[in-house]
């Protein structure tokens, strides 16, 4: 862009006051000087949008003050963002506010360090001028004390809390963000981190020299959800904006600053040791965490090797005993064996492990500048775990309790995805049309009988033609089953909530409805005797909740007819010359329930897993559970429906309709049950979306979806956990606005975090004994519904 002078400004410069003129003339230089032509372009364009905001000269003479020190602290990207923020906030708050946002950013840009992180602060003011107007002056003034003590997280949670307490006590409101009241007081102390990233960045970049004699970019990022780790990205280390010292014993501890060292010493070390990255390609999730885990022991083993002093910092991180136990007994193991890698001399009690660790430091000299060795050690200690069946689900590998060591997205290589080329997604279930056809023309006008997956036509019979005609058994499999893939339904388009915009996406979820694997019938029957005892007391329930029909309400002023009984006894009180009871008529009332229920279930990959403290897996104690809770609603007499999803990213959620409201539970619905199975990853919000479609169809005033669900909502292309987390919640809240309440039951034991964000207070249910779990939906249905 050529070069932008004043002089190109002329119409502005006329209109502006001349105090304003002189600011600007005297900034310029300066601004041009750390600006680059196109910053300067939006330097002077949002000085004259201020302009047009008619709240006084103070206001742009801040502005073109302040904008030149934003530029030199975030970069000049962060002067449209700044711009907006103060437009946003004139309409719902006052110029000497904005004022006073606009001159505290460069204080707030140094405390955070990083320009994600201020538009980020940004946002949190633009919400709080919307909540709690009142607090932003007294907050703004005393804002430097605040980012002092915390992150912008911490802030966050702070300020939310004052907006929410005091939405309508204005006194109290202004006292809490003046940090005068004993509860702002003690929710500062309650955020306050101990470490900030931004008092010790220059110690940590001087550490970094010291070692390597090169230097590193380092910035933090905030760390608000549980299973946050540290990520290389575009040659950057980020890090969380503040660590909480360790706590080992009364008189000991692991500072903060010592847990940043490791963290970016680690982090470092996959930048100096790393030549080039693997390709991820053919891998599983599962694979590439323990290759990833051999990876980070070589370049370990290097780092040890040059600077010894490094074994000590990540010894003492990787022997943290943990309050809690870990959610399932490899990652345990898998920590312990972190230690082994680390340092020669340590042992286990597992031989095989031991045998491994023996042979990764035998040949490691050899090999310590060969990532291909960490690959291939990698899936040869995968298999180890995968033939003992002791491989976790990728969300509990997720939370390996190694706090320091990134999430070695470095460390890989995706193909390259050319989305020039116009090519658009077409699901591979949708690429095959299927025709019906009567016997006569698929004897005669058939072109291939054992067509499969890749045709592009299927004939289906009307009549069931069988593989061997003398085949009569009822095992036997028709044509029909045996062509093609499974028919789904025309695709159903959703949108979908981003948090970070406030926005919907149109149209964003694709999903497709599927046909389920039917099973054998024979297994609900056994599942029905195995509980025989709890559907004895199922039964009691449904005796209780099912409907009366027609009821007589006696007793009343204004009935529909008079109550002979009730009626003689006034007379019988007026001949005895005592007041008679006026409620002598009664009325005739019909009662029913008048409730559909959708029953969700959860059928993403982690429900193959075998929950701790039960010999079964998630998926089989779902199934029973259903298969309980579709018996009791059956015998009450509710119309429901029972539907199961799993999803392979946006363009493909599987939805599954076992039961319909129109079928009743029998046998051919109970295949579908006993046949589900297991697989893919979970895009809550979007199946919720659509179980509430086929709910609304339903006439009945009262709907419910009772959700059954073993982790929080992920799927495969999308790395952000907050996203889909919030599109749930707005998922949720679309579904209450139409009368629909969504319940959740959850086999997370780690779902407190999580769970009542989404689906609110009183609204879900973690089950803490999975064996209770098909005892516990029926009665929970009950509850709910009483």
């Amino acid at each position: 862009m050529s070069k932008i002078l004043l002089e190109d400004y002329a119409d502005f410069l006329v209109e502006i006051a001349p105090e304003v003129k002189e600011v600007l003339e005297a900034t310029f230089q300066d601004a041009a000087r750390v600006i680059s032509p196109a910053g300067l372009k939006d330097y002077l364009d949002g000085a004259k949008a201020l302009c047009g905001l008619g709240r006084g000269n103070d206001l742009v003479m801040t502005y073109l003050e302040v904008m030149p020190q934003m530029a030199k602290e975030c970069g000049e990207d962060i002067i449209p963002d700044c711009v907006t923020a103060a437009m946003k906030a004139s309409s719902m708050t006052s110029g000497e506010v904005i004022i006073l946002l606009l001159s505290t950013l460069p204080n707030v840009a140094r405390h955070l360090g990083d320009a994600q992180l201020v538009r980020g602060y940004l946002t949190l003011i633009h919400q709080l001028a919307s909540t709690a107007a009142r607090g932003l002056r007294p907050m703004l003034m005393h804002i430097d004390e605040l980012l002092s003590k915390l992150t912008l997280s911490g802030l966050r949670r702070w300020a939310n809390f004052g907006a929410k307490a005091y939405r309508r006590d204005y006194n109290n409101l202004t006292s809490y963000f003046s940090l005068e009241s004993a509860d702002s007081r003690a929710m500062l102390e309650r955020e306050r981190r101990g470490v900030l990233f931004i008092k010790v960045q220059r110690k940590l970049n001087f550490y970094l020299r010291a070692l390597w004699g090169r230097d590193f970019f380092i910035r933090p990022t905030g760390a608000e959800y549980t299973d946050f780790r540290p990520y290389i990205e575009n040659k950057i280390l980020y890090v969380p904006d503040a660590l909480d010292d360790i706590k080992l014993s009364d008189d000991q501890s692991i500072e903060g600053l010592e847990i940043y060292r490791a963290t970016v010493a680690h982090m470092a070390a996959h930048m100096m040791y790393t030549s080039q990255p693997m390709s991820a390609e053919q891998l599983s999730p599962a694979q590439m965490f323990f290759i990833g885990l051999l990876e980070d022991a070589r370049v370990e083993y290097k780092a040890v090797n040059e600077f010894p002093g490094l074994k000590k910092l990540w010894r003492s991180l990787i022997m943290l005993e943990h309050e809690e136990p870990a959610e399932h007994k490899t990652m345990s193991i898998l920590e312990g064996f972190a230690l082994q890698l680390l340092d020669e001399g340590e042992r286990g009690n597992d031989k095989q492990l031991n045998k491994f660790a023996a042979k990764f430091h035998e040949k490691i000299e050899a090999n310590q500048d060969d990532n291909h060795f960490a690959w291939l050690m990698g899936v040869e200690l995968y298999n180890i775990f995968e033939g003992r069946k002791e491989v976790p689900s990728l969300r509990i590998l997720e939370r390996y309790r190694v706090d320091y060591r990134d999430d070695n997205r470095i460390i890989w290589q995706y193909e390259d995805i050319n989305w020039g080329k116009g090519v658009e997604y077409v699901a591979a279930s949708q690429q095959q049309v299927r025709y019906e056809v009567s016997p006569l023309m698929m004897a005669h006008e058939v072109d291939c009988e054992l067509a499969g997956d890749d045709a592009q036509v299927i004939w289906t019979c009307t009549d069931i033609m069988r593989t061997y005609e003398d085949d009569l058994s009822d095992d036997a499999k028709s044509f029909n089953d045996a062509w093609g893939k499974e028919p789904v339904s025309d695709p159903f388009h959703y949108q979908e909530w981003d948090y970070q915009i406030q926005l919907h996406r149109p149209n964003w979820v694709t999903i497709f409805e599927r046909r389920p694997a039917k099973g054998n019938p024979e297994d609900i029957e056994n599942i029905l005797t195995e509980y025989k005892p709890i559907a004895h007391r199922i039964r009691k329930i449904i005796d209780l909740l099912a409907p009366a029909g027609v009821q007589r309400q006696r007793g009343m002023e204004d009935g529909d007819e008079v109550d002979i009984n009730a009626a003689i006894d006034a007379m019988i009180a007026i001949r005895m010359g005592e007041q008679p009871n006026p409620r002598i008529t009664m009325r005739n009332v019909l009662n029913t329930r008048d409730l559909s229920v959708v029953v969700l279930l959860d059928l993403s990959e982690s429900t193959n897993e075998v929950m701790e403290g039960s010999d079964k897996t998630v998926l089989q104690l779902t199934r029973e559970a259903a298969t309980l809770v579709s018996t009791a609603i059956e015998g009450i007499g509710d119309p429901f429906a029972l539907h199961g999803f799993a999803s392979d990213g946006r363009h493909d959620v599987q939805y599954f309709r076992l039961k319909d409201f129109n079928q009743h539970f029998d046998d051919d619905a109970k295949s579908r049950l006993a046949g589900m199975k297991g697989g893919l990853s979970t895009r809550m919000g979007a199946a919720l979306r659509h179980a509430g479609t086929h709910l609304h169809k339903q006439q009945q005033k009262r709907k419910l979806i009772l959700l059954v669900t073993d982790g929080e909502p992920a799927d495969i292309d999308e790395s952000d956990p907050q996203h889909l987390r919030f599109d749930t919640k707005k998922a949720v809240e679309e579904l209450y606005s139409t009368g629909v309440l969504t319940y959740c039951l959850t086999l997370d034991p780690q779902a407190d975090t999580y769970v009542k964000r989404i689906f609110g207070e009183n609204n879900y249910t973690i089950v803490d004994n999975v064996e209770k779990l098909p005892e516990q939906l029926p009665l929970l249905f009950a509850s709910l519904t009483a």
